[in-house]
């Protein structure tokens, strides 16, 4: 009986700090190479403080993530201002893009939904349309307007949501007045795949995707401002953060630490590289010394 009392004791007995186990963080991810690096990012940052994880990459689109991430189905995933603030919170369509306007209204429609900006991660990774050089060369197309004349005639190849989205096509067409031909839906890669096997006229381009130069192809100028700015940040519930303020510690370090050319260098490691999105989110944030590294 002695032997008992003293087993049961041991099972009640509460598990010291550094003892507590914590809960796996579970980490979204859209379709394209960018998300995959940030959710590893975050992976990375949270197993540094000493959290399990587990990545979804490429769980799907916005409302993939943003919904899974609700029903704490996801614990974070990385989202865009833009998007969010258009796609996410439904918002009204600004005649002056304002970064900070953008950014404060989505932090507070967010908020309103039990969401809450973890990181601003430091860059923005902007939709923009892009065409092939040569012909932008040979037709003296600089900007978004100066394909009016040529656009009924176009095929532009957009990533899954662009085409159909409020922030996207329709919105070219609202404020520039043309619509392209057709347009032909896919991944970001075999879009990307598309135009340089001149398969379609234009892209819906990342402005942090270095295939814009590597596939010599021209970002034309927003100069009508249609679209919205697109800063990266990190997502996660208001409820998570309550429960794991540790992990919050953690994810906050990314904030501020990825400016534009930087994403675009890492972009690159995975494109055309071929490295996996893990090994270049881990030597990032060791050189960067945002975490320690792994012996």
């Amino acid at each position: 009986m002695l032997f008992l009392a003293i087993f049961a004791a041991g099972c009640t007995e509460e598990p010291t700090d550094n003892e507590e186990q914590k809960e796996t963080v579970v980490i979204g991810s859209k379709l394209f190479q960018e998300s995959y690096i940030l959710a590893h990012m975050t992976a990375l940052v949270l197993e540094d403080a000493g959290y399990e994880t587990d990545v979804k990459q490429g769980l799907g689109g916005t409302f993939v993530n943003y919904e899974a991430l609700k029903a704490g189905q996801i614990h974070s995933y990385a989202e865009y201002t833009g998007t969010a603030y258009s796609q996410i919170l439904n918002l009204s369509q600004l005649d002056d893009w304002d970064r900070e306007v953008v950014y404060d209204m989505t932090e507070e429609g967010l908020s309103e939904e039990g969401v809450m900006i973890v990181s601003n991660l430091g860059f923005e990774d902007a939709y923009a349309i892009a065409v092939q050089e040569d012909w932008a060369e040979e037709n003296n197309i600089t900007k978004i307007s100066d394909l009016e004349p040529y656009a009924a005639e176009m095929t532009i190849g957009t990533d899954p949501e662009f085409a159909t989205r409020e922030d996207g096509l329709p919105r070219i067409a609202e404020v520039y007045g043309f619509e392209f031909m057709d347009y032909k839906q896919a991944v970001a890669t075999v879009m990307y795949e598309a135009i340089k096997n001149d398969e379609v006229d234009a892209i819906s381009a990342y402005t942090t995707d270095t295939r814009n130069e590597v596939f010599n192809l021209r970002v034309l100028e927003d100069d009508k401002n249609a679209l919205p700015p697109y800063d990266a940040i990190l997502l996660v519930t208001e409820e998570f953060a309550q429960e794991n303020p540790d992990a919050i510690t953690a994810m906050e370090k990314l904030d501020g630490a990825i400016d534009t050319d930087t994403m675009r260098q890492l972009n690159y490691q995975f494109d055309i590289e071929q490295r996996e999105p893990r090994d270049i989110a881990y030597d990032f944030l060791v050189e960067e010394g945002i975490i320690e590294e792994q012996e």
